[in-house]
């Protein structure tokens, strides 16, 4: 009875194992994504040719769209470069050796990751203006900064924290090394751990940015004129939800491809060892 068992289990054993080989696995793996790929062109096809409007999708490109497509790409911008200089700053902050240093960049982290962008915006958009009475607030046109500073404090929290894991990811004897030759603790952290860092943690960073460039579509509710805001006001006029939707969609990919591009090429560039041609 036990040699029928394990003659059985050993037949199964083996079935399994001719059946989870590679070549299976590749060719199941590839049939998988290619039926995928095929259902998502034949949808965006059927999409394309039985609800778009061409006429009404050139009509509305300029300048409804072209105005919110550079408005989007131009908070972008500032909010990218502002939330990498500041995250930079929250991650040294999260490995410091002073106590209140490392409990304020904690902190920070802890609050605008734990907390909805959405609430931040709302907060700065509508909470700031009030500290002054009513139409004195010295800036008119508050959607566009408080836009920026939002996306730039929020995602500084998620940039802080991976250059930290950077950071930790370099031996400690780099840094033992450094300090060795007579280079001080910010000398050693700028010539020679945060570069390594920057490697460590240039993944994580590039896929925060283009987050970043999805998040901008959550500025419609402090009134900045992005590309959803673009699509409420010709859906509304017009009832006609999929040809704006499918220029929203054009603008975003021409943001987010590009970036993706420039981040696998700046991550080949880091690559250890790697040829840099």
């Amino acid at each position: 009875m036990a040699e029928s068992y394990s003659e059985g289990r050993a037949a199964d054993d083996g079935y399994e194992e001719q059946f989870l080989n590679d070549k299976t696995l590749k060719l199941a793996g590839a049939a998988v994504a290619t039926l995928f790929t095929l259902g998502v062109g034949v949808f965006i096809a059927a999409i394309i040719f039985t609800q778009v409007d061409f006429d009404l999708f050139v009509e509305i490109i300029y300048p409804q769209f072209v105005f919110a497509y550079l408005r989007v790409l131009g908070i972008f911008l500032a909010g990218s470069v502002l939330s990498i200089i500041a995250g930079i700053f929250v991650g040294l902050g999260r490995v410091s050796k002073t106590r209140i240093t490392n409990m304020v960049a904690s902190g920070y982290v802890e609050f605008f990751r734990g907390t909805p962008l959405l609430f931040q915006l709302v907060v700065i958009f509508f909470g700031i203006p009030a500290f002054w009475p009513p139409g004195q607030f010295p800036i008119s046109n508050w959607a566009i900064p408080a836009a920026i500073i939002g996306l730039t404090l929020n995602h500084a929290a998620y940039v802080g924290e991976a250059v930290r894991g950077g950071i930790n990811a370099v031996p400690e004897g780099q840094m033992e090394a450094a300090r060795s030759l007579g280079m001080s603790y910010v000398q050693s952290m700028r010539e020679v751990v945060l570069p390594q860092a920057w490697r460590n943690a240039l993944a994580a960073i590039g896929n925060d940015q283009v987050i970043l460039v999805k998040d901008t579509s959550l500025l419609t509710v402090i009134a900045v004129e992005e590309l959803i805001s673009a699509f409420r006001n010709v859906n509304s006029t017009t009832f006609d939800p999929w040809t704006p939707i499918l220029l929203v969609a054009i603008a975003y990919l021409g943001i987010t491809l590009p970036l993706g591009k420039v981040v696998r090429h700046l991550e080949s560039r880091a690559e250890w060892g790697g040829d840099r041609r």
